[in-house]
């Protein structure tokens, strides 16, 4: 007698969960923090005076919005080593979606620093902080509150788009699910099971976002 379809659900959940804990979930959280370092770099250039230096960063976020990620993915991993720079693919991965959040979130946090009042920056100035320490201690702890709901969305649409990595051989859940899919020939019902998880993952990080910001709103609020 051939196996049910439920027990395939259940004998495929684990190492559709394992592909989530040991590949998408790291590959997300690693991304999103090289990419906020990259976007508040960025953010800063935009804002500079200096023409040179704002357009630089100016061209920069135009290339990576105006780009599919699943090219700037094939660049990264196919098009490197034609210019003798081998890369594996996570590194290849990590650096694609690095340098795609950072392009997005630069523009989050570029539009909350310049939703802090300008009066914050007189006052910092009167009591002698430098630009350094006002920008540090001052408006990116405000801004920090602003930004919160678009870069939790930015970081759910992440763990989505790791899916992607499984075209440059990462193995992470989608690509579990491939391969799944493909010795069992259940393509329907390893799908949805994947894209269930999938669900799941987004719904727990959707809560997380909503406590950070109720925790930020009670913060100001004192």
């Amino acid at each position: 007698m051939g196996e049910s379809l439920w027990d395939l659900v259940l004998r495929s959940f684990l190492p559709l969960v394992g592909g989530a804990i040991t590949g998408t979930i790291p590959l997300a959280l690693i991304s999103f923090a090289l990419g906020l370092v990259i976007a508040l770099g960025v953010a800063l250039m935009r804002l500079s005076k200096v023409r040179v230096v704002s357009g630089i960063a100016r061209g920069y976020v135009s290339i990576i919005r105006g780009t599919p990620l699943l090219v700037q993915l094939f660049v990264v991993f196919y098009g490197l080593p034609s210019i003798g720079v081998l890369v594996d693919p996570w590194p290849s991965a990590i650096v694609a979606f690095s340098l795609n959040v950072g392009g997005y979130a630069a523009e989050v946090i570029r539009a909350a620093i310049l939703s802090v009042p300008r009066g914050q920056w007189e006052a910092a100035y009167t009591i002698r902080m430098s630009p350094a320490q006002t920008l540090g201690r001052v408006i990116l702890p405000q801004a920090a509150r602003v930004s919160v709901p678009p870069l939790s969305n930015t970081f759910i649409s992440l763990v989505k788009d790791t899916s992607l990595a499984s075209l440059i051989l990462v193995t992470e859940l989608f690509r579990q699910t491939q391969e799944i899919a493909a010795f069992s020939q259940e393509f329907m019902v390893i799908y949805i099971e994947a894209a269930f998880i999938y669900w799941v993952i987004c719904v727990v990080l959707s809560a997380g976002q909503s406590a950070l910001e109720r925790r930020l709103d009670r913060h100001v609020a004192t």
